[in-house]
């Protein structure tokens, strides 16, 4: 069966999912918890078997990285779904009610978007938290992992998807895709899917966007940036900036680029390259910093996204300068300041244009399961339904519901009756 079928059954079966009770749905979630557990050699051993083919195929150092899969990162997913499982249910809830007239009667409620295709990056803790979220919050789901996660994603999808059987989910709400060609047969469902959620390189996500007639929900790149401000605290500020320059290199929320008061750079950047260093990381500077430590030459106007232990360094005047340089060269992922002015702070905790603001933090918070989310399906940088890290919230949306005894518009067209709004929201 071709994945268009699947997916055109998927559909048929959404609604069933979507009125599922919050007990069946918290269910299979504890099953998958268990299953995890109790097949932890297995997925230990299909990753093996995936890193064993990324060395023998040259994979990159940083995709290594994320394709890694073992009881550290086990033990960060069941934590994931325990979150999950002491939220609220997302659905049925009433967000508004009114009353129009006497026995005429609006209410709004949350309800599941339906069926999604989540194409993700060579990460297999990636598929534990997209399938968690999307079974709490009762939507179907496409999956699409790496082809470098192929072994472990494959064990991983098969004991989630026993236990979403066991816990009285039709089966064919959750499909695996594995194959490249399977891409382009999901961006041509725009009758099926009504969400697409790509997570990858930005050329992969611009290829998204342009073959789809589906809405797409996600980011590109991650240039994140550290503004260090001439009244931060230098002494917080170094291990703050390593956190999030080395925590996880390879995330898409590590800081790329630097930017440094003018009127402590002499003073600052020797103690801050110092302690890079000693992580291994290495700094590309504008002419300006390279006058004052030994940096790699930087292009003044290329900022990139790194993914690896590599940071661009440049000096601005003041905190405006940073927020027009962030707002320019960045991503509007996740950017931060380090400061102990509040006045500043504020300045450009409000000017930034970035999904995340943060002050005196790395950014390495920016995640669902830090945010207290349970997992993110994502991080979105656009601006309409969902920003930040994805959770279940970003997976809903809702319907109106109008109950009336025989009300028609003809009636208030014509004056006959008038209508009287009454808040009833508790």
């Amino acid at each position: 069966m071709s994945i268009r079928d699947e997916v055109r059954k998927m559909k048929e079966d959404a609604p069933f999912l979507a009125a599922s009770p919050a007990a069946v749905r918290d269910r299979a979630l504890k099953l998958i918890q268990e299953k995890l557990s109790a097949h932890a050699d297995r997925i230990f051993a299909a990753n093996a078997d995936d890193l064993k083919a990324a060395d023998e195929g040259g994979v990159s150092p940083a995709v290594k990285k994320r394709l890694k899969f073992d009881g550290g990162k086990l033990s960060d997913c069941l934590a994931g779904i325990d979150q999950l499982l002491k939220l609220p249910d997302p659905l049925q809830k009433v967000t508004l009610s009114r009353e129009l007239d006497e026995g005429l009667t609006l209410t709004r409620i949350t309800c599941p978007i339906g069926v999604i295709g989540v194409i993700f990056e060579a990460r297999p803790d990636a598929l534990i938290q997209i399938s968690s979220l999307c079974i709490k919050s009762g939507n179907c789901a496409v999956l699409k992992g790496g082809k470098e996660t192929k072994y472990t994603n494959r064990i991983l999808f098969s004991l989630i998807h026993e236990a979403v059987v066991e816990a009285g989910i039709p089966g064919n709400c959750y499909i695996q895709a594995e194959q490249h060609s399977e891409i382009d047969e999901l961006l041509a469902c725009h009758n099926e899917v009504d969400l697409l959620i790509p997570r990858g390189s930005n050329a992969f996500v611009q290829h998204i966007m342009d073959n789809t007639k589906i809405p797409v929900m996600g980011h590109a790149d991650g240039i994140c940036h550290i503004y260090v401000d001439r009244d931060a605290d230098q002494e917080m500020a170094i291990p703050v900036i390593v956190d999030a320059k080395t925590q996880y290199t390879a995330a898409c929320n590590a800081v790329e680029t630097l930017l440094v008061h003018r009127e402590i750079a002499e003073e600052f950047l020797p103690k801050l390259q110092k302690e890079l260093q000693k992580n291994g990381v290495r700094l590309r500077g504008t002419a300006e910093v390279c006058g004052i430590i030994s940096a790699e030459p930087l292009d003044p106007e290329e900022y990139v996204e790194y993914l690896d232990l590599i940071a661009s360094v440049k000096l601005v005047g003041g905190v405006d300068e940073a927020v027009e340089h962030i707002n320019r060269f960045g991503s509007h992922h996740t950017d931060s300041i380090l400061t102990e002015n509040d006045e500043t702070a504020e300045r450009f905790l409000q000017m930034v244009d970035s999904a995340g603001v943060y002050r005196n933090c790395s950014t390495r918070f920016a995640d669902g399961f830090r945010y207290g989310f349970g997992a993110e399906v994502g991080i979105s940088t656009g601006k309409i339904h969902a920003r930040g890290p994805v959770g279940l919230e970003g997976l809903v949306t809702y319907k109106y519901r109008l109950i009336g005894d025989g009300h028609i518009v003809g009636d208030y067209a014509s004056g006959r009756k008038a209508f009287h709004f009454r808040d009833l929201t508790s």
